[in-house]
């Protein structure tokens, strides 16, 4: 059947090329035609000529000179730069905007939690938490660090953050001591053992890391595919694509022709052959597609940023509640652990107790008491902004599936009526077939470029992949692995970092005075006046000697007990 349609085919070119020699056409619908598209040509022919003198198009009568010619292909190759730029217009720009939106929200979401944390704790803890404000402060930074693309490991920054506040606090409620530095490292040892912040931290790590993960790398990915989408958009014509893009769209003008447009199938022949290389780029394409698919269900769920960071300041304050009311329990267990420090005597420190140092309470802030500053009124907007972001969400969602086998899909989405060719019908003969106004026997070749070995309009080497289009497929795969991840709550980055070991950092080490575990069971108030080498937990028959636990103790076990009512809802 095949055969018969090319003998069919090349008799009727024959028959045209005959007819041709008859009657040579006028040329002044060409002049007009080149004008209204732009070209400024010196010498049109007024009637056909003979052609011997072109290379691309069809050598018999013509309407055009070597210098048309030329100029009809380097417009040819403008015209598929712009036609891919224009069929991917919606997706770069809905991945530009997205981008600066959502990173936007979440840099100025960082800020205002940091400012509204600030301004309730100076006006709940006062002068010790100015005084100790760049634990905070480090905090904030190392968030944004993160979010920013640095190499920082959530985990073991939180874990930092928690020992850090744990010195602090207890530097602050023991100031009857001698706190060394050796001691402090001694205490963060055992941050996680001693739990002296309760279940706050646990909770907050598994919140932050999995809500920071899944924006970072959502925004990330907006990024990349941002990238890909104006990279790949540069289309790069090789000279065999040229060539048949100049016979497609230009060479009916040199036919005396010019409103003949090309036939639907001819031009997915051309446009598949011309962008073979990007259709390759689709399988990764729509794998990243996906992934962002998933991670978008992150921002929408439990675990989204705003969720999390709007009331990170009430969580602090209650951990450091559970700190205060357990201050007594995390100090006997400390001083088991790491020896009884020494006593400030006449050194210049307070022997002040708990009471003096903290004039008020440690509380938790209710969210009825925020304040109306600058920093909770931006945090109302942004909860107002947030809502919006949603929506936002859910926008991109549906851009997304749209996007999918984009790549794949510009040959048809370029040979549409409006824009290249004459229409759908496979039988049109009123279209221009590469030879003359007649119908288009070929088939439409598949996607991609191992199946344009057979391509019958553009001449494609399918061993010499485009390495550009490689390296973008290359960073698709990257983007998606790393999507994928955040979707389970994993940093790629840091998935093997227990392996590292943790030598590098403050307060990391421990020296040989230190013992690796706390004695738990004994619950008696240790003797204050004892100076302990710190070698390890209290023996039982040591602990037999202390007196019994003294009335304040209850007292302070018991208000405690009440405290326990007011922790984490």
């Amino acid at each position: 059947m095949l055969r018969i349609q090319t003998v069919l085919w090349t008799f009727s070119l024959l028959s045209v090329a005959a007819g041709s020699d008859f009657k040579a056409r006028n040329c002044s619908g060409v002049k007009e035609a080149s004008i209204a598209k732009g070209f400024s040509f010196e010498n049109v022919p007024l009637q056909q000529m003979s052609g011997d003198h072109l290379r691309v198009c069809p050598q018999g009568n013509t309407c055009c000179s070597s210098e048309m010619e030329d100029k009809f292909g380097q417009q040819s190759k403008l015209e598929l730069e712009n036609l891919v730029d224009e069929t991917s217009k919606e997706l770069r720009s809905t991945f530009v905007s997205r981008h600066k939106m959502f990173d936007e929200f979440f840099l100025e979401l960082l800020e205002n939690t940091e400012k509204s944390l600030n301004e309730m704790f100076v006006r709940t803890y006062g002068k010790p938490y100015m005084q100790n404000s760049e634990v905070f402060q480090n905090l904030f930074a190392e968030l944004k660090r993160y979010y920013t693309g640095g190499n920082v490991n959530l985990e073991e920054m939180l874990n930092d953050f928690w020992s850090r506040l744990l010195e602090r606090m207890f530097t602050l409620l023991n100031s009857q001591y001698v706190i060394t530095d050796d001691y402090l490292e001694c205490i963060s040892k055992y941050t996680d053992q001693l739990k002296p912040f309760g279940d706050v931290p646990r909770k907050l790590k598994a919140q932050v890391t999995r809500a920071f993960i899944a924006a970072r790398t959502f925004v990330q990915g907006l990024s990349v595919g941002r990238e890909v989408a104006n990279r790949v958009s540069k289309v790069s014509s090789t000279p065999a694509c040229i060539r048949a893009l100049t016979k497609m769209m230009y060479c009916p003008y040199c036919q005396a022709m010019p409103s003949v447009k090309p036939c639907n199938i001819y031009c997915l022949n051309v446009m598949k052959g011309c962008l073979a290389n990007q259709a390759d780029l689709d399988p990764e394409w729509n794998q990243y597609v996906d992934a962002m698919l998933l991670v978008a269900q992150r921002l929408e769920g439990p675990f989204n940023i705003e969720s999390v960071m709007e009331p990170i300041d009430v969580k602090i304050s209650e951990a450091i509640m559970n700190m205060q009311d357990n201050s007594v329990q995390v100090s006997y267990r400390v001083f088991q652990g790491c020896g009884q420090p020494k006593p400030s005597g006449m050194g210049g420190r307070s022997t002040r107790g708990v009471s003096d140092v903290f004039n008020a309470r440690f509380r938790p802030y209710s969210p009825e008491e925020r304040p109306t500053t600058a920093a909770g009124t931006s945090l109302d907007r942004l909860r107002t902004v947030w809502s919006a972001m949603q929506h936002s969400v859910i926008d991109v969602k549906e851009k997304l599936k749209l996007f999918k086998k984009l790549w794949s899909n510009l040959p048809e989405d370029i040979c549409q009526p409006h824009r290249v060719t004459a229409g759908n019908a496979t039988n049109d003969d009123q279209c221009w077939n590469g030879h003359t106004k007649g119908r288009y026997f070929p088939e439409v070749m598949k996607d991609g470029l191992t199946n344009q070995v057979n391509n019958p309009e553009v001449g494609v080497d399918i061993t010499r992949p485009d390495t550009f289009i490689r390296q973008q497929i290359m960073a698709l795969r990257v983007m998606t692995n790393k999507l994928k991840n955040a979707y389970n709550g994993n940093d790629i980055y840091f998935q093997d970092s227990s392996d590292e070991g943790s030598g590098s950092g403050s307060g990391s080490g421990c020296t040989e005075t230190c013992v690796t575990e706390f004695d738990f069971a004994s619950t008696e108030e240790p003797v204050v006046g004892a100076d302990r080498s710190g070698s390890g937990p209290v023996e039982d028959s040591a602990a037999a000697t202390h007196p019994a636990p003294s009335a304040a103790l209850l007292a302070s076990l018991a208000l405690s007990v009440l405290a326990l009512h007011r922790l984490w809802r």
